[in-house]
């Protein structure tokens, strides 16, 4: 019942290399804003600047974006190394024009974080951490620089040395918070969307296996016309060498053979017709037993609680997810359980409930808050109660996709053990698509 995705498939921060169209766009950005700041400070401010080196390094930025940009197609995605040395170029870059225009007296001097930030946001934390500290040896390397900042009549303002560590701990104290902060939302986003992928593609197999009848029914209707020829050809043959000692039993054996596979072929093409609706409408006690069957030889006792009367039941749509679900809840109940596992079922006019209940240790307070996040790893902090990541996340995923409402607590400290209360609008159990 419960499957996981193939090895193969790869997941991660490693299945997310950097696109560098992207890189060249947010570069040729950089270009715009440094020669619109340069020209204005130069030409409408009157500054006194270092244009000509000012515009060199513009221009080398500039060059190198338009080689890589002929050099690599829109969707080439650069390895992580390769990466780190493009960030690290463009680091120079910009710690290069900064020392050149006042150091951290450039009120400019902040944007050297932006490309720790996207190497915290896009890369492998050991080369953002790398780059991280070659931008705190380029913002400690402009407390030194010798250049003023551009300035009217030359008086540049002049930063007293406790300003310049001031400077220089806002600086790096913010780099290192905003990198902090975009490496979480990248790692999360990460998690969610491989949990999500993994999600699809385990629906994705269940949904295969409710279709097996449909492509024998079309394997028949294909396989009916050459059939058909051959048992043509084959009474033909029949009726010239019945008689012969050599061909006439071996001619004999392949029309009858052939008779039998076009009576195999009728029934399996007849199969949608005859056993669709059986294996499409689903009872709920049914839905339940399917549920409960492979989970019944691990040693647990499994008490199924019927609380409602079978002959008013909700007859819905045999739905892959539900069924996934369900069991993937069930088969964690009888890992965690210690003797028992209860199953309770109600239903009424407005709404259908699944109650599951073991007799084990039950949530801890930590795991309790995050249930139902993407590789939780286990109920317990000491990680000995086994595991509740990526199975529990896609469980909880499909079956609200269903349209159920889930609750997880604990049963209380005088009857220990998990709960879990799944509840559905009893028109959405009846009416979920397979």
């Amino acid at each position: 019942m419960i499957t996981t995705p193939d090895a193969t498939l790869q997941f991660g921060p490693s299945s997310r290399r950097l696109r560098l169209q992207t890189l060249v766009w947010l570069r040729w950005l950089a270009v715009a804003g440094q020669s619109l700041t340069v020209i204005l400070v130069d030409f409408w401010l009157e500054f006194p600047l270092p244009f000509t080196t000012c515009a060199a390094l513009i221009g080398a930025l500039a060059v190198a974006n338009f080689v890589l940009s002929a050099s690599f197609p829109p969707t080439y995605r650069l390895e992580p190394l390769a990466a780190f040395a493009v960030l690290s170029l463009d680091l120079l870059q910009l710690a290069a024009l900064l020392y050149i225009t006042g150091g951290l007296a450039n009120p400019f001097a902040p944007l050297i974080c932006v490309p720790v930030i996207i190497s915290f946001a896009s890369q492998p934390l050991r080369h953002a951490v790398a780059l991280f500290i070659l931008a705190v040896l380029f913002v400690s390397a402009l407390a030194f620089s010798p250049y003023p900042l551009p300035w009217y009549g030359g008086d540049a303002p002049f930063l007293q040395p406790i300003m310049q560590v001031g400077v220089w701990v806002a600086i790096t104290s913010m780099m290192a918070f905003a990198a902090f902060y975009a490496y979480r939302v990248s790692q999360e986003a990460t998690l969610l969307a491989d949990a999500l992928s993994a999600t699809e593609l385990v629906l994705q197999r269940e949904k295969h296996l409710s279709q097996l009848d449909g492509l024998a029914a079309a394997a028949a209707h294909e396989l009916g016309t050459p059939l058909a020829t051959i048992s043509l050809v084959a009474k033909e043959m029949e009726r010239e060498l019945g008689q012969d000692e050599r061909f006439g039993e071996d001619v004999q054996l392949l029309r009858s053979q052939s008779e039998r596979c076009r009576d195999i072929l009728k029934r399996i093409a007849t199969l949608p017709s005859e056993s669709e609706a059986h294996m499409r409408r689903l009872p709920l006690s049914s839905l339940i037993e399917e549920v409960l069957a492979p989970h019944r030889e691990f040693g647990i006792k499994l008490e199924l609680v019927e609380k409602s009367d079978r002959a008013r039941e909700p007859v819905g749509v045999r739905n892959a997810g539900i069924l996934y679900g369900l069991g993937n809840l069930i088969e964690n109940a009888v890992d965690f359980a210690r003797e028992k596992v209860v199953v309770t079922v109600e239903h009424d006019a407005s709404r259908v409930v699944v109650t599951i209940e073991d007799d084990g240790v039950g949530y801890s307070p930590d795991v309790m808050q995050r249930i139902g996040e993407p590789y939780v790893t286990s109920r317990q902090r000491d990680d000995k109660a086994g595991g509740l990541g990526l199975g529990l996340f896609i469980a909880k995923t499909l079956l609200e996709r269903s349209g159920a409402r889930l609750r997880f607590e604990n049963r209380g400290p005088e009857t220990p053990g998990a709960r879990v209360e799944i509840i559905w609008p009893r028109n959405r159990m009846e009416s979920n698509p397979a």
